[in-house]
């Protein structure tokens, strides 16, 4: 997205990939059987289709589109009912009952006034936003999601708001848990929770071919190691984890910084389960079959108690599984009749044990006879995910960890977290502000700092 927007501007970008092929989480590609269309990891994107940053270049004229199922979050119960979000906010509210009220309270402001308010969101913490008397209605978001669970009168929809507030990757009891549940839930209702059609892949090339069309140039298989990996530039952006600042310009930075990038921490990592399956899956619940992203955790205790486990260096019996099946809404990305689906639960940062079982208990448990489906599969393990992307350090697939004031602090209390003290190098990863999602404004964020900086 920084080079995008460089290049736009006129400058003369140069992008180095590491790998073969550029698209870093963003890649699709035949992971598990031939015909079978997977995402490397990136797979369903509420920030990506409200993204100010992908609006702003209109990708939609470089071939992205995003489909919608009809259901944009299920969460199943072991009573073959389910609780979903929908597109449209008064279904949602019908569809959640007595629940309905509050989760127009929580997450209905937002969804309302989301164009106003989306580039305070997604700018670090300490800029004056712009909307201030808006975003101080947004406080609850500090709160911790156990807390904020409790306006939901039923047990359904305390655990709907626990499945979306796991995608923090953080304790529920924690500092600022409530934010996930609070942008996820308004997100579903503003773009929905789209993937994008032929796989993520379809995002990264929207954007390759913006920077080649403004003159920009990617050089694939080009692993920087040191300093003199790097041409001679001006400017120079880092769209890597904190290490790899710390090992290329550490002896160059202030203490300050090189003090928060070493204490700055790695989350949880990844296990994940790639499927090819040659029917849908049997889910009891309809709800389920007719969406994308599908949480299996059940109550809000046991999701709570999963996603306390890794940090704690260990894996529930029942750790909440977030699955996604990208067929439901872009059939052709499976040969005609069959379908893709991926799974993966929360472990330990580096972890190497094998969590197959307990993720297809959980997919048995509100879908019987899901084996019978299965024609293939592929497993990564933290390790598998970081050796695909450097980034993703002990399978860390936010680039660092959203918890405690660090979901701020990335990588350092500034209102320009971008801007390194090296002269003329500029972090613009998931590292920064406002952190993981396939949402470009990091990178746009970045760009408007040297833009303003260095190219005025």
């Amino acid at each position: 997205m920084a080079a995008v927007r460089l290049a736009q501007a006129g400058a003369r970008v140069v992008v180095l990939e590491q790998a073969d092929e550029p698209g870093g989480g963003l890649r699709s590609g035949e992971l598990v059987a031939p015909g079978y269309i997977h995402d490397h990891c990136a797979s369903v994107h509420p920030l990506g289709a409200a993204s100010p940053a992908f609006a702003a270049l209109g990708l939609e004229r470089d071939g992205l589109e995003w489909l919608k199922a009809p259901v944009q979050i299920a969460h199943p119960f072991d009573d073959g009912t389910a609780a979903a979000v929908y597109y449209s906010l008064d279904d949602t509210i019908e569809a959640l009952g007595e629940d309905g009220t509050s989760w127009a309270r929580a997450v209905g402001g937002l969804s309302s006034h989301w164009d106003e308010l989306a580039n305070d969101l997604l700018s670090p913490i300490l800029r004056r936003p712009r909307h201030p008397f808006r975003m101080a209605r947004l406080a609850t978001a500090l709160l911790p999601a156990t807390a904020t669970a409790r306006r939901f009168d039923t047990p359904a929809g305390r655990a709907l708001w626990a499945g979306l507030a796991a995608h923090s990757v953080a304790p529920l009891n924690g500092f600022a848990t409530s934010a996930a549940p609070v942008i996820l839930g308004a997100l579903a209702h503003v773009g929905g929770w789209p993937v994008a059609r032929g796989g993520s892949q379809s995002i990264a090339d929207a954007l390759i071919s913006k920077l080649m069309g403004s003159g920009g140039e990617i050089r694939t298989g080009h692993h920087v190691t040191s300093r003199p990996d790097l041409p001679k530039a001006r400017i120079t952006v880092l769209d890597t984890g904190t290490q790899t600042l710390l090992d290329l310009y550490g002896t160059s930075l202030t203490g300050r910084w090189r003090r928060s990038l070493r204490r700055f921490q790695s989350g949880p990592g990844v296990f994940k389960v790639d499927y090819a399956l040659n029917a849908p899956i049997p889910w009891r619940a309809t709800e389920c079959r007719q969406s994308v992203t599908v949480h299996l955790g059940g109550t809000l205790e046991e999701v709570a108690a999963s996603e306390r486990a890794p940090w704690a260096g260990s894996v529930t019996d029942r750790p909440f599984v977030l699955l996604g099946q990208p067929t439901v809404a872009d059939p052709d990305r499976a040969p005609g009749g069959r379908h893709t689906a991926w799974a993966y639960c929360h472990v330990p940062n580096g972890d190497k044990s094998n969590h197959l079982d307990a993720v297809e208990r959980q997919i048995e448990r509100f879908a019987p006879g899901f084996a019978k489906v299965v024609t293939a599969r592929s497993i990564e393990r933290p390790s598998d995910l970081e050796h695909r992307n450097p980034n993703f350090r002990g399978g860390d697939i936010a680039t660092g960890a959203t918890r405690g004031l660090q979901i701020f602090r990335r990588p350092i209390w500034s209102s320009d977290p971008y801007r390194t003290p090296v002269p003329g190098v500029y972090l613009c990863s998931a590292a920064t502000s406002p952190g993981g999602g396939a949402h470009g404004m990091s990178g746009w964020n970045a760009a408007s700092s040297i833009l303003e900086n260095e190219l005025t």
